[in-house]
């Protein structure tokens, strides 16, 4: 495996990245929770973009991959600060953002903040607000007062050892929910969303489409799919959809 580069951050976090320049806009894929830029869509997606010429970033938040820190000191207004100093720092010209789970939640903060940089999305079984929505709502009063007085829950998770939540992930989500106001996007949007994810269901898709405002939004459903969208088909769906949304660039 290819040694990454480091960015230091504005906020004193260090970050591992791997970028190839070529044609713009470039596409930057966001990962999810506890995920890495070595997985199999942000792969995928390289090789894509090395085939097509196109410029292509990808990188670890902090906490995460090959980045510094300690996922568990880590929360969503600490990533998104990530990728925004990754996307100003290692791109040039406009991007298309390619976030996957919670990087779909990260990805439209930025869309927010980056208006000028950010020229499309494409989601990927987007999670938004998925601290309040998928963790802080489905809890037991035993988990809540956990989480609150002692600082962090343990979560098991199918994916390998329990996943920590601490108090001030869920306090910082709630600063940074994205479906409790309005959030209207003058760019194009794709969503791609599998029928059989059991992390991130259906109806969340649909809220977001319901509650997103914009002239070139649409979702897609991927019958069979699960959470991971890493099957050939799915990752084929997936470069089908940056290409629509960079040909309306």
């Amino acid at each position: 495996m290819d040694t990454p580069n480091h960015l230091d951050t504005p906020q004193g976090r260090r970050i591992a990245w791997h970028r190839f320049s070529g044609r713009e806009p470039g596409v930057v894929f966001l990962g999810g929770l506890r995920s890495d830029m070595t997985g199999t869509k942000a792969l995928h997606l390289e090789d894509w973009a090395r085939r097509t010429g196109r410029a292509f970033l990808r990188f670890d938040y902090s906490g995460h991959g090959q980045s510094g820190g300690d996922f568990a000191e880590g929360c969503i207004g600490d990533w998104a600060e990530d990728a925004e100093a990754a996307v100003a720092a290692l791109t040039e010209g406009p991007v298309v953002l390619v976030g996957s789970s919670m990087g779909g939640w990260i990805s439209l903060l930025l869309a927010r903040r980056m208006a000028g940089k950010v020229a499309g999305l494409v989601t990927i079984a987007a999670a938004p607000d998925f601290t309040e929505d998928g963790m802080w709502s489905d809890w037991t009063e035993e988990q809540r007062r956990q989480c609150m007085e002692e600082g962090q829950v343990a979560l098991p998770s199918e994916y390998g050892e329990d996943m920590i939540v601490t108090r001030r992930m869920i306090e910082d989500g709630r600063t940074h929910l994205v479906l409790r106001m309005p959030l209207a996007l003058d760019l194009p949007l794709r969503m791609l969303q599998g029928t059989a994810d059991a992390d991130v269901p259906m109806s969340v898709a649909l809220r977001l489409l319901e509650h997103v405002e914009g002239d070139d939004i649409r979702l897609e459903l991927v019958k069979g799919a699960d959470h991971r969208f890493s099957e050939p088909a799915c990752l084929d769906t997936i470069t089908r959809a940056v290409e629509e949304v960079l040909a309306r660039v």
